[in-house]
């Protein structure tokens, strides 16, 4: 009688464990936005000291010239490959003495009249 039991215990389970289905997974949670970079910006519009990587500048030749008109002491600098990821406003505050508003301004307005 125990078998007979066992037996249909067994019969009554098996049928349920072949049909398990594992829970639904959560949804994936949604991509995150692309970074906007400072050279993202740049490529859509004109060059901007807060936009604008020092490396993007000090690589394109026009901009490297509007630098060296109003940065010279920058631009010559050893340690400006330190700095190539950031931007002039970025640098700013370790150089304030140097790299002013009015510079920032003068530059900005000098990079406005070139062609990107």
């Amino acid at each position: 009688m125990r078998s007979l039991v066992l037996a249909a215990v067994l019969a009554v389970a098996a049928p349920a464990a072949a049909f398990a289905q594992a829970a639904p997974a959560a949804p994936a949670a949604p991509a995150a936005p692309a970074a906007i970079t400072p050279a993202v910006k740049a490529a859509a519009g004109a060059m901007t000291t807060s936009t604008t990587t020092i490396g993007d500048m000090i690589d394109n030749a026009a901009a490297r010239a509007v630098l060296e008109k109003h940065l010279p002491d920058v631009v010559s600098s050893d340690q400006i490959d330190m700095a190539r990821s950031m931007t002039l406003k970025d640098i700013q505050a370790y150089a304030a003495d140097t790299i002013t508003d009015a510079k920032l301004a003068a530059v900005d307005q000098d990079l406005s009249a070139l062609k990107n």
